[in-house]
């Protein structure tokens, strides 16, 4: 067997698996609702469910989408079905996979790199069903500590840190391409402080690809 025909059966392989297994999680995530409405006997009524849907849907369907375009290529063909089924990608998996693909000395989109970004997240997503399976059997013990005073302002400031400390790595490693995406954020923020969400991810990404791509043209970067 050629190198091309096993590189050929691979993807074929991660595709067929990746597939079926988020049709997966999707008919188990579904089931939930469904099996609560069967088994009581309540359905919602389409319109409070179209009411309660369509403002989610207006910020999580961009985000998704604009995430499937961003992520893929930096990720792989399977991590990106193992990340998007298991979620959190921004704050963990992506970050997982680019430091383990930075460390390996390989680049993003290569045949390694799609090893090494799997075998990333594969390990995050194990670590962080651990850690979730300690915290339900020691939430008792550790809830006086986690309700405490002294760590109510650490709490709040969890997000701000974490996007905080992600965005510095990134940034600092071509400053150059985050000029533009980071100013017309900060130029929204100002102007229009209550902009959604699924609006600006998107503005932000198509914003920093024109931005990259014209000045990878002007070899600039």
């Amino acid at each position: 067997m050629t190198e091309q025909e096993f590189s050929s059966g691979y993807e074929q392989s991660i595709h067929r698996m990746g597939r079926f297994w988020m049709s997966a999680a999707l008919l188990v995530i579904l089931a939930v609702p469904l099996s609560i409405s069967i088994y009581f006997d309540a359905w919602p009524a389409a319109g409070p469910l179209l009411a309660g849907l369509l403002p989610i849907m207006m910020i999580y369907v961009p985000i998704g989408i604009i995430e499937v375009i961003t992520f893929s290529p930096m990720l792989g063909s399977g991590s990106t079905y193992l990340a998007f089924t298991t979620g959190n990608l921004t704050n963990l998996k992506v970050p997982c996979a680019l430091n383990a693909m930075e460390i390996a000395e390989i680049e993003p989109g290569s045949r390694d790199g799609e090893i090494i970004s799997t075998i990333a997240v594969a390990t995050s997503s194990l670590v962080t069903n651990l850690v979730l399976i300690l915290g339900v059997l020691l939430f008792v013990q550790m809830a006086p500590v986690l309700a405490s005073p002294v760590l109510q302002p650490a709490f709040e400031n969890i997000l701000p840190a974490l996007f905080g400390a992600l965005g510095y790595l990134y940034i600092s490693k071509n400053w150059k391409l985050a000029v533009v995406p980071v100013t017309l954020m900060l130029i929204i923020f100002i102007l229009v402080p209550t902009a959604p969400v699924g609006v600006l991810i998107p503005v932000s990404a198509l914003s920093a690809i024109a931005a990259a791509r014209f000045m990878y043209n002007r070899d600039m970067i």
